[in-house]
């Protein structure tokens, strides 16, 4: 990394997040429009989905800036500050929202990958959750595409071994599904999401 590039992790409804939030909605935007997410997103859309973390006292944003740009950001809350389908399959199986801490999406662009900096994503993540005292796991989600898909690069390479060395455990039955607009799609249509969780509480 240069000496230019900055971490920086803010908590819900710090004045400061808020004016970063147009810049990170772009961000958003340019990173999942690559497989598999292939997302279309808007501006307006995605300033509209952050407000639930700038609306949450406990939620937490990591932002990565190249001097004042924007180039990464990963997000957090409590699931209890989800949508009901996010918790619903956890409900289902027995788990409880309220000791579960939501990792949200990771973003990076692509010319500062490499660097270290997803690693330190999951660390200041799981970092917050423990210092809120309250929760026994984090988790994540990633959309399931078939290995078929016609838009799945040849040299892509799924994420799910690097997730596992951070000690996270992939559970299929843990299923939900978030509805938006393929680049090559007419409309929103639902996609298929998978949970991985990952104990808070070993190790201490």
């Amino acid at each position: 990394m240069t000496d230019a590039i900055a971490i920086r992790r803010f908590t819900g409804r710090d004045p400061e997040l808020r004016a970063h939030v147009p810049d990170l909605a772009r961000l958003r935007i340019e990173v999942f429009r690559d497989f598999p997410y292939l997302y279309d997103g808007t501006p307006e859309y995605e300033e509209k989905y952050l407000k639930t973390y700038t609306d949450c006292a406990d939620s937490v944003v990591v932002l990565v800036l190249d001097g004042d740009r924007v180039v990464g950001a990963t997000t957090g809350l409590p699931l209890d500050a989800e949508t009901e389908e996010f918790k619903k399959p956890f409900l289902a199986h027995g788990y409880d929202p309220a000791r579960i801490f939501y990792c949200g999406e990771s973003v990076l662009l692509k010319e500062y990958r490499g660097r270290g900096i997803y690693p330190r994503f999951f660390a200041e993540r799981e970092g917050h959750a423990r210092a809120l005292g309250r929760f026994d796991w984090c988790s994540f989600c990633c959309v399931q595409r078939p290995a078929d898909h016609p838009r799945r690069p040849p040299d892509y390479q799924p994420l799910d071994p690097v997730w596992s060395k951070f000690g996270y455990v992939k559970h299929p039955e843990l299923v939900t599904t978030y509805t938006w607009k393929d680049l090559d799609e007419d409309h929103e249509s639902p996609k298929p999401m998978v949970f991985w969780l990952k104990s808070l509480r070993e190790g201490r």
